[in-house]
């Protein structure tokens, strides 16, 4: 079994997700313009820009909500307009608005989940254990989501979004709405998926969030990519002593001012 598993590790890209020359155009309007970018697996990757930037657009398109203009997609190797539905079972989305029942217990919408995922009762229920503990959310889990905060109901799309066990992880938005201890406690989650090796593409407004969590940076403005790297890198190559700095210098105005 071990070896197996090792040889089916072995064959697996290095690239948990692959762009080039993505474009989508809404008549005249190009929202995504010849993005092209590589997300090595078990990386968290931070997707940044102001609102209209293009991010819920590229993001939509990587996991197959929209269609690209132009340009080519694969993930984990898979070719999206061919390999879809091969796609859709490596991949756990969290949108940026939040999708739950809210006539449902936190722990039944997971479980709900669960069920669409086709898992068995058992695992789901062992899935939805180690989801609630792993960030601290077993009792508010009791309670219907009607009930919830908007914090706790980003908290809920995440857990939903996990229940699948997906190799790659889209987090838009994850922690709007949440007070800095709650924050803190989904950075804590975040960090737990990359030990766990999965792939997180993260997008935020947040930009200390940004670069706590990110092991690249993509920044974005007007569709188009205009700084890629590690966070560290792009703040010596902007002489920069955070990533706001980083954003002012190359976009001429704050993350915060495009929402």
């Amino acid at each position: 079994m071990s070896q197996t598993k090792s040889k089916q590790e072995k064959s697996m890209p290095e690239m948990a997700i692959e762009i080039s020359n993505l474009t989508k155009k809404y008549g005249d309007l190009e929202a995504v313009n010849n993005l092209s970018l590589k997300i090595r697996r078990g990386e968290v990757f931070g997707l940044l820009g102001p609102n209209g930037a293009g991010k819920t657009t590229t993001i939509n398109m990587l996991n197959g909500l929209l269609k690209p203009t132009e340009g080519e997609i694969f993930v984990n190797g898979y070719n999206i307009k061919k390999d879809l539905r091969r796609i859709k079972n490596l991949i756990g989305v969290c949108p940026q608005h939040e999708a739950v029942y809210k006539f449902l217990t936190g722990r039944e919408n997971i479980e709900l989940f669960g069920v669409l995922y086709d898992l068995k009762k058992q695992e789901i229920r062992e899935r939805t254990d180690f989801l609630l503990k792993s960030i601290n959310f077993v009792e508010e889990s009791k309670r219907k989501a009607k009930t919830y905060s908007g914090g706790m109901l980003r908290i809920l799309n995440m857990l939903m979004a996990l229940i699948g066990n997906p190799e790659i992880v889209f987090l838009d938005e994850p922690t709007v709405g949440m007070d800095p201890r709650a924050r803190r406690n989904v950075w804590k989650f975040i960090s737990s998926l990359k030990e766990r090796n999965k792939t997180v593409i993260l997008t935020t407004h947040y930009i200390e969030e940004a670069e706590a969590l990110s092991d690249t940076i993509a920044i974005i403005d007007y569709g188009e990519l205009i700084a890629l790297g590690p966070p560290q890198i792009l703040l010596e190559r902007y002489n920069a002593k955070n990533l706001e700095e980083v954003f002012l210098e190359i976009t001429g105005r704050r993350i915060l001012e495009g929402i």
